[in-house]
């Protein structure tokens, strides 16, 4: 549950958002940002401490990839709360249609 921690700040979750489509250097994720490189070198650091992203060496350059455990272990803790929003959002939908059947 650590994920949540380190999810908590909107540029970890782009950098996560980011790595979704495959592995990049830490010049390429930097370029999406408007903040220093030692910035997002923190940002990244984070994630890797939470188990979010791994990092692999290749030459001169740190290659990073997302790990999707922690986001498995989230989306399994969520879980026991999706027939609680399924239900109501259920109960949203028929409450719309029955007033959008009433002011006709």
């Amino acid at each position: 549950m650590h994920a949540f921690q380190a999810l908590a700040d909107p540029t970890r979750r782009e950098i996560v958002e980011l790595l979704v489509s495959g592995e990049r250097n830490a010049g390429e994720i930097a370029s999406h940002f408007h903040v220093s490189r030692p910035a997002v070198s923190r940002h990244l650091r984070v994630l890797r401490e939470h188990g979010l992203v791994r990092a692999s060496r290749v030459g001169q350059q740190r290659i990073y990839a997302l790990d999707p455990g922690p986001l498995r272990d989230l989306d399994d803790w969520l879980e026991r709360y999706r027939s609680f929003w399924t239900t109501r959002l259920d109960a949203l939908d028929v409450e719309l249609r029955r007033t959008r059947k009433e002011k006709r």
